[in-house]
């Protein structure tokens, strides 16, 4: 399944502000910042990787509801996200 544009920029967009997360936790480190701030910088990072994966998460489960929806044969698409879900757990 092919990301539209739209969720594709959405999606980068996050991950962008990720990425300059982890520059900004990796300065701290240099810098030898408290543990504490690194840690909550992190625990940032990981709810904002967790946001970005459910929001992708989301469209395909959409998409895979619609596409079970039009498929005769049909069992594919929600096998894939069933285990999809399983493994990210």
């Amino acid at each position: 399944m092919v990301v539209p544009e739209d969720v594709q920029q959405q999606l980068l967009s996050r991950l962008k502000r990720i990425e300059g997360q982890a520059r900004g936790v990796q300065r701290m480190v240099e810098e030898h910042r408290e543990c504490g701030e690194i840690i909550r910088q992190l625990a940032s990072m990981r709810a904002a990787t967790h946001s970005a994966s459910l929001f992708l998460l989301k469209h395909y489960a959409r998409e895979c509801s619609h596409n079970q929806a039009e498929s005769a044969a049909g069992e594919q698409p929600l096998e894939d996200l069933i285990q999809l879900l399983l493994s990210s757990s």
